[in-house]
This record gives C-alpha cells, structure tokens and sequence, in this order.
C-alpha cells in the first residue's frame, strides 16, 4: 500500500490540501485517513432525542470535513489577525491570497454569496467607536455565513468531488503512529488496526479532536515543538435583541480586549445570532471524554433561536517549564463535567456577580431560558481560575457599553469551552517538520484556528508539495 501522499485527517485543512493536490496533478495517488465516519453517517442522535448519546466517535467533532461540518461555518475573508499565526510563517500577503482562493472554492460549492461587514459601513463605524470607547479593538473582517445545515450539504458536495477525482478515503481507520526510518524521515502510518500505509510525504490535519494524539507523536518522534496558546472560557447567550445592531452590520463582531490589572487578552468568537449552544465530546488518548460547549446558526428560518450565543476566550500564553496546554484546558472542562454530572454547566450572570450557583428555580427567576438542554445549572467559579473568570467579567461589562443589556442578570454563561492546541510544532516556510517529508497543517499544528485559515494553510501546503514534485 504504497500512495503519493497520505493525509491523516478530513478535516478543513486536510480537504483543501487534497483538494488542491489532486486539481494541479490528478494522477496522484493519494489518501486520506479520518478515524471518523463520510458526511451521510455523520449523524448526531441528539437531533432526534434530543439528550446527547456521548457517541464514541462524536460525530459533532469527527468525521468528513471535522468540527466545521457541525459548526455556524463562518469564514473570515479579511484579516488573519483572530485566525492564529499562519501570517507569521508566510507573511500577511499571502495569507489573504490564499484566503480569497479559499473563499472561491466555497462559494463553487455552495456558500452564500452574501458577505456580512460589508454593506452597512456606517453602522459599522458606529460599533467601532463605541468599542474603543470602552477599551475595546473591533477586528473588522467580511463575514461568509455558511450556516449549520448548509456546511453539512457543502462539504458533502465537497467529499463527493474528491472521491470522484480519485482521491481514497479510508473512514473509521485512526492512526496510530508514525513510520519513520530512524527518525530523520517519514515513511507512512500505521493504524490502530496494525495496518500499514506507506508514503514519503505524510501531512498531518488532524484537527482539534486530534491534538492530543499528535502531541504524542511528536514526544515520541522528538518533532520539535514550543509551548503553545491556551484559550479558555466560556460561551455566554443573550437574546438577539440585546446583540440586535452588531447581528446585523456584522454577523460576527470580532472584538479583542486586554484587561486592566493583568493585561490579559480576552476574544469574542464564533457569535450565532438566532442560534443554539451545543455540546461537543472530545475523546483523548488514555481514555479520557471532556463534554465542552460550542455554538451553531442555521440557515434556515424554522431553525432559528430568539437567542444570540458567542464565546468569550481568555488566551494564554505558557513558557517554559510549561509544556501541556491541553492537559491544562481538559482539566478546568473535565472539572465542570463532574460538577455537571458528565455535561457542562450554565450560570447566569446575576447569579455569578452575586457569588451564588444558579438552580433551575433561579433561572426561571430570572427570566433565562438555555437553548442548550443538557447543560447542568451550577457554580462556573468553582472550576474557571479566578484571574480568567475576572477577565471574562471585566470584558463583560465593557462590551455592554456596545451592546446594552449584555450584563443583563439573565445572561447565560456555559462552560467550559476550550480550544484544543497542542505545543505549536516547529516547522519551516514549507510547513515541514524537523522530519523530512512530514508536513503539519491546521488546528493540531496550532498555526491556525478555525476554517478560513486551516483551510488556506491546507491549499499553502498541496503548493508547496506540487514544486517539490515537479
């Protein structure tokens, strides 16, 4: 079983590296390995019983085209400046050439050609004062909505093309390990079934929910790495009426704030307005399960939700003797787990400015109504470290200068969200590692965040890989 290229991972990155490769030379042999299920079995049972199953793989998390398929799919055409660090490796230029290459690719297959951000300049204006106003930067940024239920039907029409270009997608096969010969150069993978794959150029996509089991590859292939961001935090719910003006100028206000006394830096990220929190399931080598929170947008109008969710993330940034981030984020959410009773827990904002758990009773008191069912009403103070949850609040209460009634007691606060980067891997300008021909790209690289940026590093990297085959 000897390919071209192996690509661990269907994720984002892994679909427009493939995508790419097999457009510039299709008769390469070429394959890739998703330890998940093809887009029509990528089927959550919470949809119909509406009570999370805890699948093993979560099928929110894993599968064709990874965490976006299930996720709001926005994509930021702009700036990489909330997208992770790709722009440092490559430059900004091409970053955004390859972000417009990227955005046309979607919209071949189906996005929606409307770009939020764009057409209402003044009300923008208007927001971006307002932030500075209250110590906040509005990232301003074109919005591509792709929408929940539409990303699922766009990269179904994606993993379609690649088969049919002949690209061989092996799902339900994890990856084990890495072959090498003696460490100084890749040779293919092996499966957690024993099976064998042999190529010289192995690419590495393996997303969020793969982080974990790529830090472990690199411990033990010495691939050099450096301690990476931790971003930790929660996912607050409002009503649209309270987030009504920067919906609809923006979609997605892409705020940054640094606190007063620690200079922390605070985000906003993923906003869905008329949407719905949910849960993802990470499953970690050691067999380890963190339930963490995340948010979705529909297209559709029968799907929609009187309620605007976003996250609000508190990025750190470790030295050394620091060495684990992502046993750092899946302590504080494995934490809220067991407070939660294996979920995750909901707060509202009056409850937690008066240092008490919240209960059913008190939520319905207070007029709060969780889109998100499963979560546990509790205590987030007891799990999120003091110096985080001061941030959270402290950005809390200057974004209600933007958007008022944000501090409102019946805001909801979900927790734990967490983002998954492992230790930043080492690479060079052609995003290879200190072994040649393997190549790290996407979110377990910890180079990028999110689809826009994952997906142009996968298109940077089949580039890179076509000049040296020529």
């Amino acid at each position: 079983m000897e390919y071209d290229v192996i690509i661990v991972g269907a994720g984002p990155s892994g679909i427009f590296c493939a995508y790419e490769l097999i457009n510039k030379n299709p008769s390469l042999n070429i394959l890739m390995l998703e330890k998940g299920n093809d887009m029509a079995h990528r089927i959550c049972p919470k949809r119909k019983t509406g009570v999370c199953v805890h699948c093993k793989p979560c099928n929110i998390t894993t599968g064709f085209a990874g965490a976006g398929a299930f996720s709001d799919g926005k994509l930021t055409l702009a700036s990489s400046e909330t997208g992770g660090n790709l722009d440092k490796l490559i430059g900004e230029p091409l970053v955004k050439e390859l972000i417009g290459k990227m955005d046309d690719i979607y919209l071949k297959f189906g996005a929606d050609t409307r770009l939020y951000g764009t057409d209402n300049p003044e009300a923008v204006k208007r927001i971006r004062e307002k932030a500075e106003a209250a110590g906040m930067k509005l990232v301003e940024s074109p919005i591509r909505h792709l929408g929940t239920e539409a990303s699922y039907e766009i990269y179904s029409k994606l993993e379609a093309y690649l088969l049919e270009k002949g690209v061989k997608i092996l799902f339900k096969t994890a990856v084990e390990d890495i072959l090498t010969d003696n460490g100084e150069k890749v040779k293919g993978v092996i499966s957690k079934d024993g099976e064998e794959f042999y190529s010289d150029t192995v690419i590495i996509g393996a997303g969020r929910e793969g982080a974990k089991w790529f830090k472990n590859v690199c411990e033990k292939h010495a691939i050099k790495t450096t301690p990476g961001t931790v971003d930790l935090g929660v996912r607050v719910e409002c009503p649209d009426s309270v987030m009504q003006e920067l919906n609809e100028a923006m979609y997605e206000s892409k705020l940054i704030y640094y606190t007063k006394e620690s200079n922390d830096k605070v985000r906003t990220f993923c906003q869905n307005p008329s949407g719905e929190v949910a849960l993802e399931n990470y499953h970690l080598p050691g067999g380890v399960t963190v339930t963490t929170v995340n948010g979705h947008a529909y297209k559709g109008a029968d799907l929609k939700t009187d309620y605007t969710n976003f996250a609000l993330l508190v990025s750190k940034n470790f030295t050394e003797p620091f060495k684990e981030p992502l046993e750092y984020g899946a302590i504080f959410a494995r934490a809220a787990n067991m407070l939660a009773g294996d979920t995750v827990l909901v707060q509202s904002y009056g409850d937690i400015k008066k240092h008490r758990r919240s209960t059913p009773e008190r939520l319905a008191e207070a007029g709060a109504a969780p889109t998100c069912t499963d979560a546990a009403p509790g205590d987030l103070t007891l799990v999120i470290p003091k110096r985080i949850m001061d941030a959270i609040i402290e950005m809390i209460e200057a974004m209600d200068k933007v958007a008022p009634g944000l501090a409102d007691d019946a805001t909801l606060l979900y927790g734990i969200e967490v983002k998954f980067y492992s230790n930043k891997v080492l690479i060079d300008e052609r995003c290879e590692t200190n072994i040649k021909g393997l190549f790290a790209i996407g979110d377990s690289s910890s180079w990028t965040r999110g689809l826009s940026m994952s997906s142009a590093m996968g298109l940077y990297v089949a580039d890179q890989i076509r000049k040296q085959r020529r």
